[in-house]
């Protein structure tokens, strides 16, 4: 080999699908390269794949590349899932053309696959992160000149969104049912939604896009990004739940530990939003040993705010909600410590709180309950958890409550039928009907019958709604 390349590729996408970028660093052994690119309407999988392919594209084909990305779609698609697909004839596999464009450009080269946690303060990760929102920036103010000449009128057709979810889950769509680790958060895409191919029907559509682009840069790469608050995108009503999860520098708060990170995610009536908060914070003193279990850095954390800065925005937003939490004394200990410091209420004074590691010791006693030994117990797909993150850690608590949790939904008409309106009031009374029975016909009969075997032959599992 006539020399060794480092890639950092990285993909970005401004809603999933929607405007893209990705982006490669590259550090070979006398110089460095920044390349990027964008799509006007994409999904975070086809960029992190695109990043991939465009990277070993500009690298010698004799060079040894060493490739670090943070999605472990891309590094376990390549690296072990693609020999399924390829067995298979690709069937059922999503993004095809660009798995096998970066199959074709991987032959022949000696490349070395390595996955790193986003967001973490790698340089090289970070890097990369940036050159793919630059690819997305630079797209969207490509589109901006050619507003005019854009053909909005296409969409893409709507699925049979049963077969692929039967049971209302809003499963993540795996490139094949077959490999059940979609570990990262970018493999949970739906691209089998409706999809408006259009990027905006006006200049002023587009100039809200640049704003909403700007803020989520800024979020993630200014030097004081404060929160970054993902909106929901599915909206519903009902009581609402925080699954939540902190990371600080020590066991103790009661000692002078503080909090470094804050994840949550939101849930209504049982089904994820969408919706989330991430924080880290400067907490004024060296993480040390901890560093080990969460991989934040002192340095990292340097230019991060304080506890102080963000306390407001904070408290607002997870204030009222029931808060989910895996051990949840030991979080609220430290939350309640930080609000106190900050000149806020405590944060149990004004919600409800739920604690995993309670529920579990009691639904399985005298077994592990560690959320990695639930994760296990019910057999959840399994992220990389070499470090643990606050974000990352709620994402996986979420999966442990809902399969903890499975069965016992309460069906709450007045929850379930919440209303904005103060003096909306829902009327009962008991009403005495003898309902119809309607019989199907011959044709929908064969009709159902189609569709079962479509859907057993798809799952791999027998049907249940056969009768």
């Amino acid at each position: 080999m006539s020399q060794t390349i480092t890639l950092y590729v990285d993909g970005a996408c401004k809603g999933n699908p929607g405007l893209g970028g990705w982006g490669a660093y590259i550090i070979t052994e006398s110089e460095e390269h920044k390349i990027c690119g964008g799509e006007a309407e994409t999904t975070n999988n086809r960029m992190e794949l695109t990043a991939a392919i465009e990277g070993v594209l500009f690298c010698p084909t004799d060079a040894k590349l060493i490739i670090w990305t943070d999605s472990n779609y891309v590094k376990q698609g390549i690296t072990e899932w693609i020999h399924g697909w390829k067995k298979k004839n690709w069937k059922d596999v999503k993004n095809p053309d660009l798995w096998k464009k970066l199959d074709s450009v991987c032959q022949g080269r000696e490349i070395e696959w390595n996955w790193i946690k986003g967001h973490s303060g790698h340089a090289g990760n970070e890097m990369a992160d940036q050159l793919a929102n630059q690819g997305a920036e630079e797209m969207l103010q490509s589109l901006k000149q050619n507003a005019n000449g854009i053909d909005a009128s296409k969409k893409k057709a709507e699925p049979d969104w049963l077969l692929n979810d039967p049971f209302g889950l809003d499963l993540a769509d795996a490139e094949d049912l077959d490999s059940p680790d979609l570990l990262d958060d970018d493999a949970l895409e739906s691209e089998d939604a409706v999809i408006d191919t259009s990027v905006a029907s006006s200049v002023e559509d587009l100039s809200a896009d640049a704003e909403v682009i700007t803020m989520q840069t800024t979020a993630k790469n200014s030097l004081h990004p404060q929160i970054v608050i993902t909106p929901a995108t599915v909206h519903a009503q009902g009581p609402r739940q925080l699954i939540l999860d902190t990371e600080t520098t020590g066991f103790y708060f009661q000692d002078g530990d503080r909090i470094i990170e804050v994840g949550a995610i939101e849930m209504i009536n049982r089904k994820l939003t969408g919706g989330s908060i991430h924080i880290y914070i400067n907490p004024k003193k060296l993480v040390g040993d901890s560093e080990r279990i969460h991989g934040i850095t002192d340095e990292f954390l340097q230019d991060k705010p304080l506890y102080a800065d963000i306390a407001d925005t904070l408290f607002e937003y997870l204030k009222g909600a029931e808060i989910i939490a895996h051990n949840a004394t030991f979080d609220m200990n430290f939350l309640n410590m930080e609000f106190t410091r900050a000149g806020l209420p405590t944060l149990s004074s004004v919600c409800d709180v739920t604690d995993t590691l309670a529920m579990a010791k009691a639904k399985h006693p005298g077994q592990k309950n560690s959320l990695d030994a639930l994760v296990r117990r019910y057999e959840i797909p399994q992220r990389d958890r070499t470090f643990h993150g606050a974000l990352l850690d709620a994402e996986i608590l979420s999966d442990v409550y809902l399969a903890m949790t499975g069965g016992q939904v309460a069906f709450d008409i007045d929850a379930l039928t919440h209303s904005d309106d103060p003096y909306a009031q829902i009327a009962r009374g008991a009403v005495q009907i003898q309902p119809p029975v309607i019989l199907p016909s011959e044709t929908e009969l064969e009709e159902h019958a189609n569709w079962v075997k479509q859907f057993e032959e798809k799952q791999g599992t027998p049907c249940l709604f056969v009768k």
